[in-house]
């Protein structure tokens, strides 16, 4: 029987979908699953969902619900953590506040003065998780799918080197799958070579059955009703000769060229995008409106008669099987610290690249160069993105002044000095949840 710990279980359909995937290994049909948050009532709702697909699938398994961390952890196999470290009540403030100096962020949990700011808030907590998993389980396989994921991923790796840690994202195989779909392709005859950082990786190959499918994209954009699906990855696309794999109103934060005055807004980010519209504060909008009635939908499925069984797409369970299940090796995009895997890259920066995952074992794959035009691009993040670690490892403000001060989209529509009365005004927010910063 093999344990698996839910770091942050109430996440409902996150957990519910990759314990759906868990069970349907045969090396882990009675697997012993633990779900630990800190929420008692979401991890109640999860708790009977977990034992809902237990029964419906007539599973040998076992599950255990905890507050308890360490409980949850000790002798763990496999951990997963889907944590958010503060409420909405918290992080609104990352979005509200640079709105007020001019900074328009659509969703804000990845990079820029947002995303820096739920990196400091979070990589403390990230790393008191790392050090049970070294104590009570240290040679588990810790999967982290929390945001900031390139940011949480480095500071982890750097504190932790010795534990297999690596971070997992939706766009790699979301958006491979996307473009399969544009061009009529079955997604089961897609292969493509992927690397970057994460949210800002890029197709170096994108092929169907073993031929280059990006003229079928490119003929696929001449569709108005599918160019608009996406509309500032595609422009992107056009411009940069590759397709990155997160969606347009992430994207459109993360550049200096569609959020910075209301006519590039207008253009490219306020009609038609895919995954999600690219209005100011978009995520802060769906939370808000979820605040009283999250309960609903959850409480609807918990209701259903039948249960969905069929395995998902996520990686998570695939490269437990491949390292500790019946060892079925596995290539993966995932989060890791860059010690040669990208060149042209920052040097300890941390990459998404193919990953392989096998027993005991997961190796990152050397990509080599990427094309100059894209590491000109990626090198900007990566570095702004390593100062804010580095500033959240050492207490040091001025590195986080200078993480937010470079990020392309804020450095489009500030001044240095508004910027600074920007990072003040962010930093006293969150002075309760950032000690290290205010240390006598």
């Amino acid at each position: 029987m093999k344990k698996f710990a839910f770091i942050g279980g109430g996440s409902f359909g996150f957990t519910r979908n990759l314990v759906k995937d868990l069970l349907t290994f045969p090396a882990f049909k009675d697997a012993h699953i633990v779900l630990m948050d800190i929420d008692t009532e979401r991890l109640d709702y999860i708790h009977q969902a977990v034992k809902k697909i237990i029964k419906a699938g007539n599973y040998p398994a076992k599950v255990t619900a905890t507050t308890n961390r360490i409980e949850a952890l000790k002798d763990a196999d496999g951990v997963l953590c889907t944590i958010l470290a503060g409420d909405v009540d918290v992080w609104q403030y990352d979005i509200l506040i640079p709105k007020k100096y001019g900074v328009d962020i659509n969703v804000g949990d990845t990079r820029g003065p947002s995303g820096i700011f739920r990196a400091l808030r979070t990589i403390p907590v990230m790393l008191d998780i790392c050090k049970d998993i070294d104590r009570y389980c240290p040679n588990a396989v810790f999967l982290n799918y929390t945001n900031p994921m390139a940011m949480l991923c480095r500071a982890m790796q750097l504190k932790y080197p010795h534990l297999k840690i690596t971070g997992l994202c939706h766009s790699v195989q979301g958006t491979a799958s996307m473009l399969a779909d544009w061009i009529k392709a079955p997604a089961d005859e897609i292969t493509y070579k992927c690397a970057g950082v994460n949210h800002q990786a890029f197709y170096l190959e994108y092929k169907w059955n073993g031929k280059d499918a990006y003229p079928l994209i490119k003929e696929a954009l001449k569709d108005p009703e599918i160019y608009k699906k996406e509309l500032v990855r595609n422009n992107m696309y056009e411009h940069l000769d590759y397709y990155v794999t997160e969606s347009s109103g992430h994207n459109s934060e993360y550049v200096a060229w569609y959020r910075k005055n209301p006519e590039t807004l207008k253009k490219y980010c306020m009609d038609g995008t895919n995954w999600n519209p690219g209005h100011h504060g978009y995520i802060l909008d769906e939370y808000m409106k979820r605040k009283d009635n999250w309960r609903d939908s959850i409480r609807e499925w918990l209701d259903k008669d039948e249960v969905d069984l069929v395995r998902g797409h996520e990686y998570a369970i695939y490269i437990f099987n491949a390292v500790f299940g019946d060892n079925t090796m596995f290539k993966f995009n995932g989060n890791v610290i860059n010690y040669g895997n990208i060149e042209n890259l920052p040097y300890d920066c941390c990459v998404e690249v193919p990953v392989l995952a096998s027993k005991d074992s997961l190796e990152p794959i050397h990509i080599g160069k990427i094309p100059d035009h894209l590491a000109t691009l990626i090198n900007t993040t990566a570095r702004c993105e390593v100062m804010a670690v580095d500033a959240a490892l050492e207490g040091n403000a001025k590195k986080v002044f200078h993480a937010v001060a470079f990020d392309p989209l804020t450095a489009a529509v500030l001044s240095l000095d508004q910027i600074k009365e920007m990072v003040d005004e962010m930093m006293e927010k969150n002075k309760e949840y950032l000690p290290q910063f205010y240390k006598k």
